[in-house]
């Protein structure tokens, strides 16, 4: 930072003999009042309480649970009952559990979720010690969310704490602890000991060497371009911000109309060509498709002041113009993942207020265009988050991919940290190979200005969806886009919840294919054929007002999303024709896929 004093003008003094020259004495001062500005600044803004506070609370737990103590003492009440309740059922299960010590099979006050594998070992029912863990980690549970639920918060506020309370409950589960572990024990006598000591190990390696968070991988198992991200084509474009990669054919004609893929850039591409047999890439291909995908760089400081218009002007828009250039081809059918699917829903609104109907077709994979229901991410979107957030980023321009590898992780707790923990530390394994969760691992960083503005435009103000957002000069209406449309949401996507996907794709001016496939936000997309794939539709392109509708005039098909939609694909691809060159006399070929920008962080 420039500290208001460099202004001030150094006036020239007249030198006594033997001394510097006036001029060199005013430079001199200059660059002293700099140095001592630029420090005073960045102290005044280091101690900054605004700044301090995002720094240690990026989140705004601590107001959160100051509202909430606030409603605790206004209302003691609420919170007697509840813990009067929780003693006594507490109490109740520890003479349960001395009773089923000598063979009794009493049952407890708490009724346990059946379903959970976390409990799957008949350890569970049979030892006494064990059991009673299990009642009072449910009766914890149940007490808690009672208590959270009764008190009178405001919605940002409500938002935030029961968040904190599924991840207290989370962290609370007994299998995370040495105490509540019966696999750890077992695995214990297993190994003689060892299994100790292996977790000691891999406890303080990741304290040193990853944040203190267990790894779900280990690096260097799947390496990009050779285990992942392997279908064959090449680099045909790069500027500042994406490289444009187009695959070979792999049949011997292709249709006419090429398909254009826009992945998020909140993590790197190759989810949608993750590994042979698991790409979405490879399926397109294999159905004579020529595919073309935006691979976007992670981006550093330099980048800071991008917007969502440069997105996409030097993204979707960009890659639109060089696939019709190579290709000749006057329409492009167009699939978009979760962001990337919003900019490329935001990219044909941007074209229908010019007058242009270059694209000829839409799919949308996990996609939010109305951002009324955010779900769980809603805790992380608020004004005053976003705020704490925009100071978080301004040292270094972006927001770190640390940040936001964590944000989602503690969106699926149990899954993504609490499973490792068990595992890794208390059983001493090492992470088994998984290359869903190598990309996982893999994440980008956002740069400060564009973060900041996808957040207030669409999470808190809703803009898209409203007609209201403008991009690159252009106001953006969704009953614009005019085109056929296919949109894939997952039932348990926790990120894009499908009701709320549902609500974008009604927005949408076209006949709308919708689909719900049985699946999670990444294997909804990594969803190849398999005996356990199912998913749903409708027999009508009519979308009812209620998503709940909907899926009771649904019928189940026992197969994946992929097939369903590779039919659909044909049908918007046009006819047969020989596969176009990799690459023109104007984007000659720059190297081979998956390009450089991937490898890059």
């Amino acid at each position: 930072m420039t500290s208001r004093n460099t202004l001030a003008a150094v006036p020239p003094t007249a030198g006594a003999a033997g001394e510097d020259a006036p001029s060199d004495r005013a430079r001199a001062e200059e660059r002293a009042r700099r140095v001592v500005g630029s420090v005073a600044d960045a102290v005044k803004e280091r101690l900054d309480p605004r700044t301090v506070a995002a720094r240690v609370d990026p989140i705004g737990f601590v107001p959160a649970l100051a509202g909430a103590a606030k409603a605790v003492v206004t209302h003691p009440g609420t919170a007697a009952k509840v813990g009067l309740g929780w003693g006594l059922d507490a109490s109740r299960a520890g003479a349960v559990s001395a009773l089923r010590a000598f063979g009794a099979t009493t049952e407890g006050p708490a009724a346990v979720a059946e379903r959970d594998p976390r409990y799957k070992d008949p350890v569970w029912e049979e030892n006494a010690w064990y059991w009673l863990c299990r009642q009072e980690y449910t009766l914890f549970a149940n007490r808690l969310r009672e208590l959270a639920a009764g008190l009178e918060l405001e919605p940002v506020t409500r938002r935030k704490i029961d968040f904190l309370v599924a991840q207290l409950i989370e962290a609370a589960a007994p299998p995370n602890w040495p105490a509540g572990s019966p696999g750890m024990v077992q695995k214990a006598f297993e190994t003689g000991g060892r299994s100790l000591v292996r977790g000691a190990r891999n406890a303080l390696r990741d304290l040193v060497q990853n944040r203190g968070l267990p790894r779900q991988n280990t690096p260097g198992e799947f390496v990009v371009g050779e285990h992942l991200a392997t279908t064959p084509g090449k680099v045909v474009y790069r500027n500042r911000l994406i490289e444009l990669i187009q695959y070979a054919p792999q049949t011997p004609q292709v249709h006419e109309i090429p398909l254009l893929m826009s992945p998020p850039w909140i993590n790197k591409f190759y989810i949608m060509d993750l590994a042979p047999g698991r790409s979405l890439v490879e399926w397109a291909v294999q159905h004579g498709h020529t595919v073309f995908m935006i691979s976007y760089r992670d981006p550093d400081s330099t980048l800071r002041d991008l917007t969502v218009s440069d997105y996409l002007l030097e993204g979707p828009l960009t890659a639109l113009d060089v696939v019709q250039e190579i290709t000749g081809a006057p329409k492009v059918n167009v699939a978009g993942l979760c962001l990337g699917g919003t900019i490329a829903a935001s990219m044909l609104a941007w074209l229908a207020a010019r007058g242009d109907d270059r694209v000829n077709s839409l799919t949308l994979m996990n996609t939010l265009l109305d951002f009324t229901g955010p779900g769980i991410l809603g805790v992380f979107t608020d004004e005053a988050t976003v705020a704490r957030l925009e100071r978080t980023m301004r040292k270094d321009g972006y927001l770190p991919a640390s940040s936001m590898k964590m944000t989602f992780d503690l969106l699926r707790a149990t899954d993504l940290l609490w499973r490792y923990v068990e595992a890794n530390w208390l059983q001493g394994r090492d992470p088994e190979p998984f290359d869903m969760l190598t990309w996982n691992a893999d994440s980008t960083r956002m740069p400060a200005e564009m973060q900041a503005e996808y957040l207030r435009t669409c999470y808190i103000r809703n803009e898209l969806a409203e007609g209201k957002l403008e991009l690159a000069g252009e106001r953006l209406d969704l009953q614009n886009v005019r085109q056929d449309a296919y949109v894939i949401t997952a039932e348990r996507d926790h990120i894009a919840p499908w009701e709320s996907v549902y609500l974008g794709a009604r927005r949408l001016g076209g006949t709308v294919r919708f689909v719900l496939s049985n699946s999670g936000h990444i294997a909804g997309v990594v969803n190849p054929p398999s005996p356990k794939s199912r998913h749903w539709f409708t027999e009508t392109s009519e979308l009812p007002e209620s998503a709940q509708d909907w899926r009771d005039d649904a019928t189940e098909q026992r197969a994946s999303w992929w097939e369903d939609w590779a039919n659909w694909a044909e049908e918007h691809g046009g006819d047969k024709v020989a596969p176009p060159p990799l690459g023109s006399d104007a984007h000659p070929p720059l190297g081979d896929a998956p390009g450089t920008y991937v490898l890059r962080s």
